[in-house]
């Protein structure tokens, strides 16, 4: 086993996707991770039987934190990369928020990641807009006793998505922010804002200029994903230059915790803690940070 290392996550539905869910967790912790994150873990908004009791039984035996869960992203083969946009949805969204307030009570997950979900044919920009609006206030509001968090994630490579850069998703959160009075609604710290998450291979992929662009955004970035590009493998295996990337977060005050959420071309190993070399064509010398540079967030 690999010696455990602080500040890295790992994203257990990537990184391991081969494996059956209960048996992620363990293979994370195997690897040298303390800590996973993971999209939905189920087909369905609400877990059936005791598929949700099996995966916090999982999280807990292996010994690791889970950092952040995606709320519901798609039905089996849909393709919808989400429901949050869509106005005809909202028994769903309801009852997956339901579900996903229960697991935070019971594994102390703090950030979610709402995906946005694609544009629908008949119905306007701005109706979804709003409906994403409403449905990420109600959301912080819910999760507001388990001091969670919502986040957007502008993503790549899904036709008719609506959110590609990070400007784009602040844009949503800062309507979010006038319907809650910047998250003050009711004097509470945790009724607060959406984040970001800041994937720094979708980013790339859409043609972001992301230095500039995380410093414009990092006050809102509240996770951050890694992947090379193109590829979308380990960093190291393509021309993005991820540790100066990082490095432009943390000079920005990015707390937050690195999550490794790459297509594995080789064995799953956390990087050691003396930092670990990803040396790129585009930017030679470049390195995941050390654990002494990644601080623990302080939370919402």
């Amino acid at each position: 086993m690999r010696r455990p290392t602080a500040g890295y996550v790992a994203n257990i539905s990537v990184l391991f996707a081969s494996l059956p869910l209960p048996e992620r967790p363990a293979a994370a912790a195997g690897a040298g991770f303390t800590a996973i994150e993971t999209w939905w873990p189920f087909d369905t908004p609400t877990p059936a039987g005791r598929e949700a009791d099996d995966f916090t039984a999982a999280v807990r035996a292996a010994g690791v934190e889970l950092v952040a869960l995606n709320l519901f992203h798609t039905a089996p083969g849909a393709g919808e990369s989400g429901i949050l946009s869509h106005p005809g949805r909202a028994a769903e969204f309801h009852d997956n928020l339901a579900a996903v307030h229960h697991l935070a009570r019971e594994l102390g997950v703090r950030l979610f990641c709402a995906p946005y979900g694609r544009r629908l044919d008949g119905i306007s920009r701005e109706e979804q807009r709003d409906t994403a609006v409403a449905r990420l206030t109600e959301a912080n509001r819910t999760l507001a006793d388990v001091r969670g968090r919502t986040m957007l994630e502008p993503l790549s490579g899904v036709p008719g998505f609506p959110l590609r850069t990070l400007r784009q998703a602040a844009a949503v959160i800062g309507r979010v922010d006038a319907c809650t009075d910047g998250g003050r609604s009711t004097g509470s710290s945790t009724d607060r804002s959406t984040g970001l998450l800041a994937d720094l291979y979708h980013l790339a992929a859409n043609g972001s200029d992301l230095e500039a662009d995380l410093a414009a955004h990092a006050s809102l970035v509240a996770h951050v994903q890694i992947a090379d590009h193109p590829g979308r493998h380990e960093p190291g295996t393509g021309t993005l230059a991820v540790g100066r990337h990082v490095d432009t977060l943390l000079r920005h005050g990015y707390r937050g915790r690195f999550a490794l959420e790459y297509l594995p071309t080789r064995p799953v190993e956390a990087p050691l803690g003396q930092g670990v070399s990803v040396c790129s064509t585009g930017a030679p010398g470049q390195r995941l940070p050390r654990d002494g540079d990644v601080v623990r967030s302080p939370g919402p």
